[in-house]
Parts: structure tokens; sequence; C-alpha cells
């Protein structure tokens, strides 16, 4: 079935998602904040800026008018920074067709309220819309699926219909979509496992060795999954793609953002001038804040989030906190 689908956000993951959509045939137009990117893409066929050697579809449409991007598609994907999806919903939600499937591809809880991206989305849009509500998540590097590697993700949705055909829209031969009802595991998956990118990052960073990382890995997967539950996800959501799978590759990708800062805070630089030199978004130094308060607020036990946050926020010595993380009272593995 072709699909006529907006896509908010041309980013890397955004534009390569939009080209994806555009490569299958469906009737694709992809909004960028950006001006002189949109100007950009239309002349050359390339995001120079977030997707560099890419040559896109040429089928594929751009603007920077919301309105002209959401109004009369079928579906509305937004990969917009977690931190300012409300916004930007609240911005294009007159425009939306009755009818639309909204998908979310952020990752992140927001820092204001602490709420995944479902739940902003759920205050946000009217009930019938938010029936229609769907998250894809999941191990993808955006330039690896750009070069058409073989990846598989996750569609995620209340509704399994919707989940299905997010499912039949974006499948391709080298891009796999599996169904999952399980929202808010799926949302959380995709955001801690960037908390523990940042922690994987610093031990990196230090010099420490394989069993480290290992360590580090296994236990953030004991993190999110503490969290998940308490806050209503499956447990075995996050022994999938959208946890361990995601949480794998982000800790140990050297595509990784959220790896490449806590590389560099290991090393010893600081977090501003770190993030000074990035053009793309690291979600993982926000999620670290509100992971951590969202945490206390539920009394859940994250020790490495803690850490990460008193290295990100509290200017604590990135050896100190691993010392500590090592030092803690002695316990069982499943407590």
């Amino acid at each position: 079935m072709r699909e006529k689908i907006g896509v908010i956000g041309a980013g890397s993951w955004g534009t390569t998602l939009a080209n994806l959509l555009a490569k299958k045939g469906h009737e694709v137009i992809l909004w960028a904040y950006e001006p002189e990117l949109v100007e950009e893409m239309e002349s050359t066929g390339v995001n120079g800026l977030f997707l560099p050697g890419i040559t896109l579809d040429p089928r594929l449409r751009y603007t920077n008018d919301l309105a002209e991007a959401v109004m009369g598609k079928g579906m509305v994907l937004c990969v917009a920074p977690s931190q300012v999806v409300r916004r930007v919903i609240a911005q294009l939600l007159p425009s939306l067709a009755a009818d639309a499937v909204i998908i979310s591809a952020s990752k992140g809880i927001e820092l204001d309220t602490l709420l995944t991206v479902s739940q902003v989305y759920e205050e946000l849009l009217p009930p019938e819309l938010y029936g229609n509500f769907a998250v894809i998540s999941g191990p993808s590097f955006a330039r690896e699926v750009a070069m058409e590697m073989p990846t598989a993700v996750v569609a995620a949705a209340a509704d399994e219909q919707v989940a299905r055909r997010v499912q039949q829209a974006f499948s391709t031969p080298y891009f796999r979509l599996y169904t999952n009802r399980d929202v808010v595991g799926v949302e959380l998956g995709g955001a801690i496992k960037n908390v523990i990118a940042i922690a994987a990052g610093i031990s990196d960073g230090l010099g420490f060795g394989c069993n480290t990382r290992a360590a580090l890995i296994t236990r953030g997967l004991a993190e999110m999954s503490r969290l998940g539950r308490a806050m209503g996800a499956e447990s075995a959501t996050f022994a999938g793609l959208a946890g361990m799978g995601d949480l794998v590759l982000t800790c140990t990708g050297d595509l990784s953002r959220n790896r490449t800062v806590g590389m560099q805070l290991g090393k010893g630089r600081r977090l501003a001038d770190i993030l000074g030199e990035m053009r793309m978004v690291a979600e993982g130094v926000k999620t670290t804040e509100s992971a951590y308060a969202l945490a206390r607020r539920l009394g859940i036990d994250m020790p490495i989030t803690a850490k990460v946050y008193e290295v990100l926020h509290e200017d604590k010595p990135a050896r100190s906190a691993v010392i500590e993380l090592m030092s803690r009272d002695l316990k069982a593995e499943s407590s």
C-alpha cells in the first residue's frame, strides 16, 4: 500500500527514514527546521549537514513549512529531539488529518515533566489520534541504514493493527520491523540505553577494557529493566531489539554520539566543550538528568545512571565515579 507520509526532522535518522520510505515508493515530504538545509537538499539531493555522502531519492520532497509537511498525510513520522517534541507537535496538531497514524522515532524523557515521549503525545493528541500512535526503536545507526546494511527494529503500538501498518510501510529487504504492544518498554529501552552508552564511553576513555564494558552493559540492562517494570513495561521487551539490542549497539559502536561524549569525558574534557563541537544531539546528556530524577521519584535503584549524572552535572571525576560504583555494598545479582 502506497502511503502519503510527512517526516518531521531532517537530522541523520529522519533523513534516512524519509529516504528509505521514498525509495520504497511512498509519497514522502521531509520537514527541516533550517531553511538553508531545505535549499541544499532540493538543489543537491544530499543532506550535507547531517548525512553527508548519501544521495537521496529524487522522489523525496522537502519543506520548511510544518503544515505542508503533515496536511493530508496518512502517516506522520516525528524524529524531533525529545526535548522539543512537545513544541513541534503543538505546532503541527491543527494540520493533522483526523485518521493519521502518528509515529515517534524520538528517544528520551522530557526533562521538565519526566514524561516519556508517548506520554507527551498522549497529553497533546485527541484520544482518536492517540489511538493511532506508534513508536519505532531498536539498534539502528542512521548511516548504516542509509547504506542499506541489514537492520532490525521494533514498531510498538497499543493497537496491533497500527503496529502492523507501520511494519508494512517501513519494511524493506534491508530494514526489518517486528511488532510489539509494549510502547513504554520500547521507549524506555531507547532512552536509557543512551545513558549507559555514556557510561561505556567513559570507561573506554579511561582506558578500561572489555570486562568493564560488558559489566556496564549487563548492569545497565538491569537498571533499564527495573525502571521499566516500575512503569508498567514488560520484562521481555528489554531482552529484545529495543532493549539489549539497542544497548549493545550504542555502547560499542563507533557511530554512537553518546558513547563519543562519554569517551571524551573519560579523557578529561569538559562537557560544555564536547557538546560545543557536536552538530547533532547526544540525547543521553539530557536523558541522564531526566532518568536520574525519575528514578529518585519512583524510588528505583539506578547506580550507573546516578554516577553518569554526577559526572555530567556535578563535575565528579570519571575515575572516582567508577571506584564508587565498584565499592558499593555487595549484593545478590537479582537484587
